[in-house]
């Protein structure tokens, strides 16, 4: 049997786009089966999107309007879900990452935002973010895994992210959400061929971007703008002399990083432990 969501007043805009998805499934008369036969999408993401566990992506919230003859509303409130709550300084990468022929990324401390799972973002999100309230850390975790579908569309960008091996080490929600975390990544990269992923071990010491994260985002046009992260706070760089040499210190970083397979290897090493840890 099929739980509806609450029907109460929503709060939020995400809020209302569950609730008008829901609202406008009810008076179609369809169950979340059918409706997922119908959308092509399947009736257990459907039901999360209603619950407002998850949002739905751009091609959904297209896909519902056009089935629902909604005149775009589901898309528009995407937009507003999306826009809101971001700070100035990261509203250009997010809008520029839909749009971008290579992501190449370095994270010096956790896991980078595309490759990360639903529990290891909210375990994140819960521990680094003291004051902010359950509804506003679930709407952040739902933003990011929003994030995620760029690398699941039918022309995904090429990503190539270097993450130091202290984001592998440090245990962000116990060993058990470490574990799915990291068996994803190796599942992503199986999956995927556009995504790359290496590893920059503790061994070889001191590289370039040490203590902050750098994101290099290229149009299809070649346009390149650079994304750099430190604590609660952020800049967007377009000066194409300042692009060239953070680009720069990102490829001295990639080569002082292990290649993919010893990556992969250095990856399940601690797999393995977090596995052992939650079975001890």
């Amino acid at each position: 049997m099929e739980l509806e969501p609450d029907d109460a007043k929503p709060a939020t805009p995400a809020a209302l786009l569950a609730s008008r998805a829901a609202r406008a499934r009810r008076n179609s008369g369809l169950s979340l089966r059918l409706l997922g036969e119908k959308v092509g999408y399947p009736h257990t993401y459907l039901s999360r999107v209603e619950r407002g566990e998850q949002l739905p992506s751009v091609q959904l919230a297209e896909a519902l309007d056009e089935f629902y003859e909604l005149d775009g509303l589901m898309a528009e409130l995407l937009v507003v879900v999306m826009s809101g709550e971001v700070p100035t300084y990261g509203q250009k990468v997010l809008d520029v990452e839909t749009r971008a022929a290579r992501i190449q990324t370095f994270n010096s401390s956790v896991i980078p935002g595309l490759l990360q799972i639903e529990t290891y973002t909210s375990a994140l999100f819960k521990e680094s973010m003291p004051g902010k309230d359950a509804e506003k850390v679930a709407l952040l975790v739902a933003k990011r895994m929003h994030r995620r579908a760029v690398l699941e569309t039918k022309t995904p960008p090429f990503y190539w992210a270097i993450v130091d091996e202290a984001a592998f080490r440090r245990p962000i929600g116990g060993p058990a959400i470490m574990s799915e975390q990291i068996r994803h990544i190796a599942d992503t990269i199986e999956a995927n061929s556009n995504v790359r992923v290496q590893v920059l071990p503790f061994k070889h010491g001191v590289h370039p971007l040490l203590g902050g994260s750098l994101s290099l985002l290229t149009l299809r046009d070649g346009l390149t703008f650079a994304y750099v992260e430190s604590f609660a706070s952020g800049t967007s760089i377009e000066d194409p002399a300042e692009v060239l040499e953070l680009t720069t210190l990102f490829d001295i970083a990639r080569e002082r990083a292990l290649d993919s397979g010893a990556s992969l290897v250095l990856m399940r090493k601690y797999l393995k432990e977090y596995e052992d840890e939650t079975e001890a």
